[in-house]
Order: structure tokens, then C-alpha cells, then sequence
């Protein structure tokens, strides 16, 4: 995965099932951890104040494959890969490894989103100076 961004995650034991494997909605837990680091390491936040707007990112697609079992104390590297930058969307792959083997492969995309006073979620086009640090990602 070139021009990825990486941390490390260690299974809780409240992620895992009866199994004692990971529970599959805590796939799209991490994968939201480290879109945030991702942001944050741009100098953004997924909730931010911009040309005073409150900008957010809510995900309009999500989706995992699971390729092998997580268990509770495996340490996991996440690495995120923007895989595309629109107009007013951006969409990323998160590559899940354990030891270094693939176990899962998730993908997401996010809209641009101004959140209006009044609660409403208004998509707008991702401002230039935030859609030039995403794409330095690509």
C-alpha cells in the first residue's frame, strides 16, 4: 500500500465474542480510529471549524472483508490508503494485519458535510486547502 498511514491497535477483550474473536462491528471501530489519526496527523479533525463552518465527514458507504481471526492482545497494524479524492467525498482503504498478514481489508467513503446550527447535514464541495491534504495522500 504506498502513501499509507499507520498505527498500531491492540485487541481489547470487550471487542472480542464468545469465540474470543473479534466482533465484526469493531472492525468499523478501528477503522474510524485511525481515519482520525489519518486527519489529525493533516493538521484536521473529522469535526472542525473552517471559513466559519462546522465541517464533518459522515460515511454515506462502509464495508470489511475478513480474510483470517483477530483475538483478544493480537496487536494489529492499521493502514489507511486514500484511494480517492471527488468533489465532495473521499474514499479510503484500511489493509487490517496481524504479524504482517492481511485479516481483513475495509474501505469507507465520507462526504464533506456542513453541520447547520439547526442539525442538518448539508454536503458542500471539500474546501482547497483541506482537498490539498487529502490528495497529498494519494
Amino acid at each position: 500500500m504506498p502513501n499509507s498511514f499507520s498505527i498500531t491497535r491492540r485487541v481489547a477483550f470487550a471487542e472480542t465474542d464468545m469465540a474470543g474473536i473479534m466482533h465484526f462491528a469493531n472492525y468499523f471501530r478501528m477503522m474510524e480510529d485511525v481515519e482520525h489519526a489519518f486527519f489529525r496527523s493533516l493538521g484536521l479533525s473529522v469535526s472542525m471549524q473552517h471559513d466559519q463552518k462546522h465541517i464533518g465527514w459522515p460515511r454515506v458507504s462502509a464495508k470489511c472483508d475478513f480474510s483470517g481471526p483477530v483475538r483478544f492482545e493480537d496487536e494489529l497494524e492499521l493502514r489507511l490508503r486514500v484511494v480517492r479524492v471527488g468533489s465532495k467525498s473521499f474514499t479510503y482503504e484500511v489493509e487490517f494485519l496481524n504479524h504482517g498478514k492481511q485479516v481483513a481489508l475495509g474501505s469507507a467513503t465520507s462526504v464533506c458535510c456542513e453541520l447547520a446550527k439547526d442539525g442538518r447535514m448539508i454536503s458542500i464541495g471539500i474546501p482547497g486547502e483541506i482537498r490539498e491534504k487529502l490528495s497529498s495522500a494519494l
